[in-house]
């Protein structure tokens, strides 16, 4: 027997299965260590629990809001109003349109085409509306009875804005002559039933 006989005896016989193994789980670890490493970045990539509230549709319960009460939520940072009106506040939307600047709600973009009536709501009696004031964004009183005011002998009822002087009426149009020009936004909403509102969420169907 030769040297280079009794040499090559000493080498372990050639394995392919083993080779295959060795090669899978060096491409495991050197793939998981790789994501470990990459997982700081994608962590940070994806929005924060508080990111993915902003901007999410909030639902309110309106069951015990009485006739004539506004109750105030945050959607987006903005303010919004749901008010359930009196049968008089409806019947005096009838009668303001001489002195407001956009009584039909001509602009388009003040509220959704299914807003887009006297009460400029989907139910007559529940307003939902943006009651950040459409001149510099303050959020004016609500001052809903029919009395007369120091600003407004023949006030019906509605928003002011000590700030500029702007009116708004029970339904957020705006009156002629004040700093504001544009009616009160109406966010899109839907009802999910009679006593719960979603807003942030169009009816269904609705383009």
């Amino acid at each position: 027997m030769s040297d280079t006989e009794t040499l090559a005896s000493l080498q372990p016989p050639e394995n392919p299965g083993r080779r295959r193994l060795l090669t899978w789980t060096t491409g495991v670890v050197g793939a998981a260590g790789a994501g470990l490493a990459a997982w700081p970045f994608v962590a940070s990539w994806k929005p924060s629990a508080k990111a993915r509230l902003i901007g999410a549709p909030v639902e309110v319960f309106i069951g015990n809001l009485e006739p004539g009460q506004i109750l105030r939520v945050q959607w987006r940072g903005q303010t919004i109003g749901l008010m359930r009106r009196t049968e008089r506040m409806l019947e005096d939307l009838q009668v303001l349109n001489e002195r407001l600047a956009d009584p039909n709600s001509e602009v388009s973009s003040q509220q959704p085409g299914y807003a887009q009536n006297i009460h400029r709501s989907l139910r007559p009696e529940i307003l939902v509306a943006n009651i950040h004031c459409t001149h510099l964004g303050c959020v004016p009183q609500v001052l809903p009875e029919v009395e007369a005011q120091p600003f407004d002998a023949d006030w019906r009822g509605g928003f002011f804005c000590p700030c500029h002087r702007s009116k708004f009426d029970l339904a957020g149009r705006v009156y002629r002559g004040v700093p504001a020009q544009l009616n009160l936004l109406i966010p899109p909403y839907s009802f999910i039933d009679d006593d719960h509102v979603i807003i942030g969420v169009d009816p269904q169907g609705a383009a």
